[in-house]
């Protein structure tokens, strides 16, 4: 009987013990979640202005809060999804203040504008973008024709837009010895980018982008390196889909893995 009593007080200790110890790794991972959302380059840079709490519990993380716009509500979700650990967001998010309608020129521009920011290779901070009637205007400086051209491209691939008058200005940067360009500092900012961040923006790419936002896109990104997988009704659409990710800021590599359902076109 005392044996049996014994055996039983072992196991119950036992049990106990392995108890405690999941829920201070389950605690361990709450906070390591809470703390790389907020550390994340999403949180930091784009979401730097908006009053978000996030609370994770045994991996569901709950975001409150406010943010300035809609497409801030997508990013801070996409980014806490992607982080190690996570096993389901509830965005509870609210947008401070009037929200555009949908397919206004208000709603039009912001779009633009959060198209433009994602993207490396065009000047969105120097780049003022106006709408009417589902006209784009982009004005503001560039430092290339190239850069320009690109500008208006990806502007005409946000859904709703008909047209773009794309009056920017080509300057002529003059580099001083020891100093560098922008494509430089990009690229030393996209050293520092996380792999959550960089899936986040690339999910919201590819979803503001007419061209992309039917795809059914799976991203996993490891170290700068973006693999997608899904598929497309065309190789044309694959390519597409390579391009505007290669141009995201923090990429360093796009993986293309998607399966094209007609080969041609």
């Amino acid at each position: 009987m005392k044996k049996r009593m014994y055996c039983l007080a072992l196991i119950l200790t036992m049990v106990s013990s392995f108890l405690i110890n999941v829920s201070l790794f389950a605690s361990e991972t709450d906070d390591r979640i809470e703390s790389s959302a907020k550390q994340s380059y999403v949180f930091k840079t784009y979401l730097k202005s908006d009053d978000i709490i996030i609370q994770s519990k045994d991996g569901v993380v709950a975001l409150t809060g406010t943010v300035s716009e809609e497409s801030h509500k997508s990013l801070a979700r996409e980014t806490v999804a992607s982080l190690p650990g996570v096993k389901s967001v509830d965005n509870k998010l609210e947008i401070k203040g009037e929200v555009p309608a949908v397919n206004t020129d208000a709603w039009l521009i912001a779009k633009v504008k959060s198209t433009l920011l994602f993207h490396r290779s065009v000047s969105a901070t120097e780049t003022e973008v106006f709408a009417k009637e589902g006209i784009v205007t982009l004005r503001g400086e560039t430092t290339s024709a190239a850069k320009k051209n690109l500008a208006t491209e990806y502007a005409k691939d946000v859904e709703g837009v008909k047209s773009v008058k794309n009056e920017m200005t080509v300057l002529t940067p003059t580099i001083k010895p020891g100093k560098k360009t922008i494509g430089e500092k990009v690229d030393a900012i996209s050293e520092s980018i996380d792999d959550a961040s960089i899936t986040a923006l690339v999910k919201t790419t590819l979803l503001f982008h007419r061209s992309t936002s039917a795809l059914n896109t799976t991203v996993v990104t490891k170290k700068g390196v973006v693999e997608l997988r899904g598929k497309t009704r065309t190789v044309a659409e694959k390519s597409q889909a390579t391009k505007l990710v290669s141009d995201v800021h923090g990429v360093k590599k796009v993986v293309n893995k998607m399966i094209a359902k007609y080969k041609r076109h």
